[in-house]
């Protein structure tokens, strides 16, 4: 019988910005501060209005958040750091032996209580340096936004690879003892999409530019690649990058899609990374368009179909028939088998399951999504080289332009009261942990199949 390896890592992923804040000590040095914030984005429905100061306050009471995976059982977190709660003020013509000098010291050694903390527990720590904020001297989204002002343009700036790579470099000598594998960035290409061409998801600077799109995604490539170099001087332990992949299906087109959304970041980065980190929601079903639509260097000859993947009614039933989420997100985890094996093949590296998860407010769905995700990642392990398993959340969070409206957490959070209590789905994932396998919940898999899921289906609804 096939079962998880005893070094297998099972987990959560948790990012700085979204979880750290709610309490007395959150940061407001953000781009995505100002931007949640600003009444011209609430009031257009840009962001949802909610406040990310009202957050689940990671920072604070990271001590209830680390028992409460331990009592998951889980092995191993993944956090971030904020890069402007380390350098509060721009490092813009500092020299690496000066950066000590300007950190937030204070910042640094709360990290490392953290990290402390987590090691305590005896798990894993998978740190990233980056997952979508960036500090203000280096990002004003409203001064772009609303003025065309690129004084502080974020990754538009040619010069900010290599302050990320000075930073990364700093922080790994602050952390690296208590650190087993680090990350550069999380979701480079979502920064790039949805800041630069799909401005409906409300991520700053939400414009529609594929000139400065295709600028942003070189940059984000450049400060991946010098980071990672910048931190092997220093450090021995594993480096890798977190990617947001989709499986594509479709008309002939579907390969195009995959290759382009895939493999064109990928490729940039492959050696530079011990490993990939995979992040994996849904699919998307495209079909060739008629005429195609230049992208910066690029010809994007697909287009997405409603009522599949991420465009669908949230919490109906997809055109196949499946079950669809708080946010619309069509449960497919045929994709997930796909994409690993797809990596597996063009890369050959070691591969994380970094995120997978679903919003779920009332945990109807996420039961039998955590099943049957895992049961692909079981069966491909040895196949694909897969070393761990990251739910998308160990608890609630902020949820960036969508605020607090869409909960991915194992455990439900009161936001006002900062209580943390498990959903039914939370005490599964530590049955699957303490099995080694989803083997053992045979039954709840099979009415996923066929009949059965219609059945399912119509219960749920």
């Amino acid at each position: 019988m096939t079962m998880f390896k005893e070094d297998f890592l099972f987990g959560a992923s948790l990012s700085g910005f979204q979880f750290e804040m709610g309490g007395k000590e959150s940061d407001k040095n953000t781009d995505w501060y100002v931007w949640s914030m600003d009444e011209l984005n609430a009031l257009n429905g840009v962001v949802s209005g909610d406040l990310p100061e009202n957050g689940p306050n990671y920072w604070e009471n990271y001590g209830t958040f680390h028992n409460l995976a331990i009592n998951a059982g889980m092995n191993a977190l993944r956090i971030g750091l904020e890069w402007s709660r380390i350098f509060p003020g721009e490092t813009f013509g500092k020299d690496t032996s000066d950066l000590r000098s300007i950190a937030d010291m204070d910042a640094i050694e709360h990290y490392k209580r953290i990290m402390t903390d987590i090691k305590g527990h005896g798990m894993k720590l998978i740190v990233n340096l980056n997952h979508f904020t960036l500090p203000l001297w280096a990002h004003d989204p409203l001064a772009v936004n609303r003025k065309t002002d690129l004084t502080r343009p974020g990754w538009v700036d040619d010069r900010l690879p290599d302050e990320f790579a000075k930073y990364a470099a700093f922080v790994v000598e602050q952390f690296d003892d208590l650190v087993d594998y680090w990350s550069t960035m999380t979701e480079p290409n979502i920064v790039a999409n949805l800041g630069y061409l799909f401005t409906k998801a409300g991520f700053p600077p939400s414009i529609i530019v594929p000139n400065l799109l295709h600028k942003v995604m070189g940059n984000l490539i450049k400060a991946h690649n010098r980071a990672y170099k910048a931190m092997k001087k220093k450090t021995e332990k594993p480096i890798g990058i977190i990617y947001a992949t989709v499986w594509f299906n479709g008309d002939d087109s579907a390969k195009e899609a995959f290759e382009y959304s895939n493999y064109r970041f990928l490729d940039a980065v492959k050696d530079d990374c011990d490993f990939i980190g995979v992040n994996y929601y849904t699919r998307s079903v495209v079909r060739r368009r008629q005429k195609p639509v230049i992208v910066g260097d690029a010809e994007i000859r697909w287009e997405n179909l409603r009522g599949y993947g991420y465009a669908c009614t949230p919490n109906g039933r997809s055109r196949d028939g499946r079950f669809v989420t708080d946010n619309g997100w069509e449960f497919y985890p045929e994709g997930l088998e796909k994409v690993l094996r797809s990596l597996h093949r063009r890369y050959n590296k070691t591969l994380y399951i970094m995120e997978n998860g679903v919003a779920d407010t009332f945990d109807v769905y996420r039961a039998f999504y955590l099943l049957a995700h895992l049961n692909v990642v079981e069966r491909l392990q040895e196949e694909c080289d897969i070393r761990g398993y990251f739910h998308w959340s160990l608890t609630d969070n902020f949820e960036w332009a969508q605020g607090f409206s869409k909960q991915f957490g194992l455990v439900y959070v009161d936001f006002e009261k900062k209580t943390y209590i498990p959903r039914p789905s939370y005490y599964l994932f530590r049955e699957i942990g303490k099995e080694r396998s989803v083997t053992h919940f045979k039954g709840l898999l099979d009415l996923l199949e066929g009949d059965n899921r219609d059945r399912l289906c119509q219960m749920q609804g």
